[in-house]
């Protein structure tokens, strides 16, 4: 495959959904063909998926299968295609978000989770991954702000978004070639010179 592979992951209230169409267009002033899309979602199936898994309580394991259920037909669908065209996919989430969520704050047995993304796409990972990373209490006091409708992880309680949290940085720290932090906790301004900077290291 010859195009580029970048996921966006942190915890709710990170602040990197703000930055995902930004880096897109900052990629295409460069050339670049670049196809933005989401997980859960990125495909008609993959979108009702989504409200599913963001709306109606479930068992653990049934969450965990509709989230690889939903990324496997995102990757037939979308992002192994264009990934083959040559051009860049960006993802706000992947399969860090899993290991994060499921794993990190609702205690998915790892070894489950290692052998769903083995058989989903152990052909596939993202080329760079931008972890947006900042203190619990303020992630929360973003969230509390937020004038719109909750979903149920964001309604979660905070000792389960610092699990998540850790699992992120667990993830980062066994992947340091793969994952980027970035200190969420800067001015836009200076986040996105951050991105820029990665971003041009790691794939220009």
């Amino acid at each position: 495959m010859n195009g580029k592979f970048i996921t966006f992951e942190g915890i709710d209230g990170a602040g990197k959904s703000s930055h995902v169409e930004w880096l897109a267009d900052w990629l295409r002033s460069w050339g670049k063909t670049v196809c933005v899309t989401r997980e859960p979602g990125g495909t008609e199936l993959g979108e009702k998926l989504r409200t599913l898994l963001l709306n109606d309580p479930m068992h653990l394991e049934t969450e965990t299968l509709l989230m690889f259920a939903a990324r496997r037909e995102h990757l037939a669908q979308l992002i192994e295609p264009a990934l083959a065209r040559g051009e860049w996919v960006i993802c706000d989430r992947f399969s860090d978000a899993t290991y994060a969520y499921q794993g990190g704050g609702r205690g998915l047995d790892r070894g489950k989770f290692l052998s769903l993304e083995q058989w989903v796409h152990g052909h596939v990972q993202p080329t760079l991954t931008l972890l947006f990373d900042l203190p619990l209490d303020v992630a929360r006091e973003r969230i509390a702000l937020a004038s719109r409708v909750l979903d149920r992880f964001e309604q979660e309680r905070a000792d389960f978004h610092e699990r998540v949290r850790q699992a992120y940085l667990e993830r980062a720290h066994g992947n340091p070639s793969r994952i980027r932090l970035v200190d969420a906790n800067q001015s836009l301004e200076d986040i996105r010179k951050v991105l820029e900077k990665v971003v041009s290291t790691h794939c220009l």
